[in-house]
Parts: structure tokens; sequence; C-alpha cells
């Protein structure tokens, strides 16, 4: 049986990048490398998730998180990845 990866989106798109998505693109990646889950999750950029308002935004499977913040990943991610 073979386990689907998670895979998450982070949106690039001007304005999501320029409200926090940079900082929070590297605090996954050291999560992801820290926890040795880069095997494990497939990281994506994302231009647009048509949702610029509420941004920046991120997206784990199913689930997508508005107004992401730096501090506020590091919660998502325990909460999405914590048991992988």
């Amino acid at each position: 049986m073979t386990l689907l990866k998670k895979e998450i989106k982070i949106c690039l798109g001007s304005s999501c990048f320029s409200r926090g998505n940079k900082k929070t693109l590297l605090v996954v990646q050291k999560y992801l490398k820290d926890h040795n889950l880069e095997s494990d999750v497939i990281l994506k950029g994302n231009h647009c998730f048509n949702n610029c308002n509420a941004g920046p935004v991120m997206k784990i499977g199913n689930r997508v998180y508005e107004e992401v913040t730096d501090e506020s990943v590091l919660e998502i991610l325990e909460t999405e990845l914590g048991e992988m």
C-alpha cells in the first residue's frame, strides 16, 4: 500500500508574496528539513488562489489557510504534519 504524499501549495502571487508568503515559504522549507519530511511532502508554489484580500494564502491537501503568518504557519504545520 502506497501512502499519498501531503501537498502544500503556497501562493506566490505578488499580493500574498509581498504580504508575507516569502517568509512563510522559508519557514515551511525549514520545518520540512528539520522534521525530515522533505521526501514525504510535495511543496509547490501557486500563482493565485483568487482570494488576495485574505492573503497570504496557503493550501495543505484540501484545506485552505488564509492570513497566514510566519508564526501561525508553525501551528498549521504541526496540526497537518505532526503525525507523519
